[in-house]
């Protein structure tokens, strides 16, 4: 009988104890965390990435700490803390970070899981600890074909903004660590027995607008998004000024990196859109500039706004880019099983007529890359 009741009071000190137990660390501990990213970044490179970590308690505890980027942001490393903590502590860990897809991205929530020091009892939280990042689509290289190349080359006679005049000569200076070998005045530089090269007048270009039609299918949008950016930053080491359009609206033009910025923000973020889904009247944003439209079906309405645009614009080239017939960078030639569609052929068909209104037609045909646009 006396043996049951000290079993009886054993428990229920035991209970009791547990009880305690399981009140006292209801209560989460206090966490501050960090990150430390870039804001933005180019798809295909790798960014660094530091995060910080402070936990406080009023009671000794456990704890396992998890903060994993979204899931196209690859980590090179798992984000996770776990141990014992007495009062407050700090951790802190560095890597890297692979960007795999373009987009606006939000750090998902932190989670947090604690117990007593003897693991009785584990909860686990959820807290948000706001880091905001964009991914901007990659840039590739580009071969300028003779069809577009004047697209960045109009304009007036200048000394220090445009792109080299050819057939203007400014003068002769001496021959400096980086200059092309296409400059080297050789007949100067054979006369007077030093290395010389030739300083050329600059042409003065206007803005370079582009325009992309959303109305396609994933694939194009990539692609076209890709070479909106590669064409964008090709006119901006010209120091020319650049403008991002879409059907949803266009960015501030600009040869700043805040212009670079803004078109690349809007790229990061673009979405396909329905095939009814309406123009916008380019002739306002085309203003005496050079357009340049990407589209994968060249509907009549592509040809409508090319004409409007052209109308304030100095000249507009309508890419068309249709579905399997151009190759994406790193492509291998593969057989075409079908044709172009009925608009690009019509399109195609009328390309004299609309040259000698200034507005030129371009459409990849077979297996061509896409590095010979732009």
């Amino acid at each position: 009988m006396i043996l049951d009741v000290w079993v009886l009071a054993w428990a229920a000190l035991l209970l009791l104890l547990l009880g305690l137990i399981w009140a006292a660390y209801r209560r989460a501990p206090q966490l501050e965390l960090g990150r430390e990213v870039p804001p933005a970044g180019f798809v295909g490179r790798d960014v660094s990435c530091r995060i910080h970590i402070k936990l406080s308690s009023r009671l000794p505890l456990r704890y396992v700490i998890e903060d994993a980027p979204p899931l196209t942001i690859i980590a090179d490393r798992q984000w996770r803390w776990a141990g014992w903590l007495w009062q407050s502590g700090e951790a802190e860990l560095s890597g890297s970070l692979h960007l795999n897809a373009r987009g606006e991205y939000h750090w998902p929530a932190t989670t947090l899981r604690w117990a007593d020091p003897f693991g009785l009892f584990w909860r686990s939280t959820r807290l948000s600890f706001g880091t905001r990042m964009e991914v901007y689509p990659g840039i590739h290289g580009l071969a300028l074909p003779d069809l577009l190349r004047p697209l960045l080359s109009e304009g007036a006679l200048s000394r220090t903004l445009g792109l080299d005049d050819p057939l203007s000569l400014r003068g002769a200076r001496p021959y400096s660590p980086g200059d092309p070998p296409s400059r080297i005045h050789w007949r100067l530089s054979a006369r007077t027995g030093e290395l010389t090269v030739r300083e050329l007048e600059r042409t003065a270009s206007s803005r370079l607008l582009v325009f992309v039609d959303t109305r396609g299918d994933d694939v194009f949008l990539e692609s076209a998004v890709r070479l909106s950016a590669s064409l964008i930053s090709e006119a901006l080491k010209s120091e020319l000024p650049i403008s991002l359009s879409t059907p949803q609206g266009a960015t501030p033009p600009g040869r700043t990196p805040l212009a670079l910025q803004a078109a690349l923000s809007k790229l990061a973020t673009l979405q396909a859109q329905p095939a009814e889904t309406a123009l916008p009247d380019l002739s306002e944003q085309a203003a005496g500039s050079n357009v340049i439209m990407l589209t994968q079906h060249a509907p009549s309405d592509v040809l409508t706004a090319a004409l409007r645009a052209r109308t304030r614009a100095k000249r507009v080239v309508i890419v068309v880019m249709p579905e399997g017939f151009y190759l994406e960078p790193g492509e291998s030639p593969r057989r075409q099983w079908v044709g172009l569609s009925s608009t690009v052929r019509d399109l195609e068909r009328r390309a004299g007529v609309l040259a000698d209104a200034g507005v030129l037609v371009y459409v990849l045909r077979g297996n061509q890359s896409v590095l010979r646009l732009a």
